[in-house]
């Protein structure tokens, strides 16, 4: 393992930080303030490959590794979260789960579509009742010929209203049998099928959070990805790297966070020298960037065993909890170094504080990331 950046790896971190300035960077705080999920930058985004960074060339995606998909999502994140985590989503969970569990196909049915930003992806396992509990879901899908009839809701669904298609896990089998659970596509506008409440959240707030509505929803057969029982399976592999995707994110805020304070405190101006001449100052700055050096090294870590096929449960579950709570601790110092004016919204790192919160929240929280990780030492 090189931990040298590829040519690869720089030029696409360099095209994601050229599309966040011009597409993303002049509307942060309109879109932040208004909860607007800016559905025109992600179809953008499929015109630089990023709505398939992972999806074979043959389907009309970019075919590229993790690594190159970290450094994408990193760089979108340090400019605007929100739009980094919805580049996220729309790649590791949905377009994920079809590129890994579809048949041809369906990969040749949905996956260009997602690929080149023409569609919008959701991915729901998450209900009201079931957040960590996935064995407990309520939602079903009972078999009527040729045919399943879903019922039921999925809720804190990204993309769960302006997504044209969703990957669904529901239960086929009893509740808490972890064979009980079947994964289905569901495309927008099908009967029975459509959007509920759309959360009102503390930060994140321009990617889109909203429910899934199935009411006697009915979809053929040819719709179910993999065998039946296997939808829990699927799920939690697909989670395994879409925990990377939560770290890249998490990356993406502590390097923006600390960035933004790096910068202020040698502008800033106290006692007649700049604030990063002060120990206090300084030793918060050498934690950030250490902590920061850290994850990034366990989460490209965690993408070399994902690139090698190998197992890397426990790695993306480390990766994962810990530059999510990396990058909760540098945006809370972010704001701290700049004082009062860190409290405000003329300062990035107001929003990188509030933004940080969900990288320990989604995809499994910090405490189901210890489960994983002592499940995986202790075995």
């Amino acid at each position: 393992m090189s931990f040298d950046y590829s040519e690869t790896q720089i030029l696409v971190a360099q095209s994601a930080k050229e599309f966040a300035e011009q597409f993303i960077r002049p509307h942060i705080m309109k879109w932040d303030e208004t909860q607007y999920f800016p559905t025109e930058v992600m179809h953008e985004a499929g015109k630089f490959g990023f709505m398939g960074i992972l999806v074979p060339e043959v389907y009309g995606g970019s075919g590229l590794g993790y690594h190159e998909y970290i450094a994408i999502v990193e760089e979108i994140s340090k400019v605007d979260p929100s739009i980094g985590l919805s580049i996220a989503a729309h790649n590791s969970l949905c377009t994920n789960h079809i590129l890994s569990f579809g048949d041809d196909n369906q990969k040749q049915k949905w996956l260009p579509k997602l690929a080149n930003g023409e569609w919008i992806g959701a991915w729901g396992l998450t209900e009201h009742n079931t957040g960590s509990d996935a064995g407990g879901m309520s939602t079903t899908a009972v078999k009527d010929g040729d045919d399943w009839i879903l019922n039921g809701s999925k809720n804190f669904i990204t993309h769960g209203k302006s997504g044209d298609i969703a990957v669904v896990v529901v239960r086929t089998g009893n509740k808490g049998d972890s064979r009980g659970m079947t994964a289905f596509v569901v495309e927008k506008g099908t009967l029975g099928f459509s959007s509920g409440k759309k959360e009102d959240k503390l930060g994140m707030r321009a990617s889109e959070t909203a429910e899934l509505v199935f009411q006697d929803c009915r979809i053929p057969d040819c719709n179910r990805l993999g065998e039946v029982g296997e939808g829990f399976i699927q799920s939690m592999k697909i989670l395994d790297g879409g925990r990377i995707s939560i770290g890249a994110l998490s990356l993406g805020i502590a390097k923006g966070a600390y960035e933004a304070s790096l910068k202020y405190s040698k502008e800033r101006i106290q006692f007649g020298k700049p604030i990063s001449s002060f120990q206090g100052i300084s030793f918060k700055l050498a934690d950030m960037a250490t902590e920061i050096e850290a994850s990034e090294v366990l989460l490209h870590k965690a993408a070399f065993l994902k690139n090698q096929g190998r197992e890397m449960s426990k790695l993306s579950a480390m990766s994962k909890m810990f530059a999510s709570e990396v990058c909760v601790r540098v945006a809370n110092e972010a704001v701290q170094i700049h004082g009062g004016y860190g409290y405000t919204k003329d300062f990035p790192v107001e929003k990188f504080y509030r933004d940080s919160k969900l990288c320990t929240i989604g995809e499994g929280t910090t405490e189901i990331q210890k489960v994983v990780i002592a499940k995986n030492i202790l075995k």
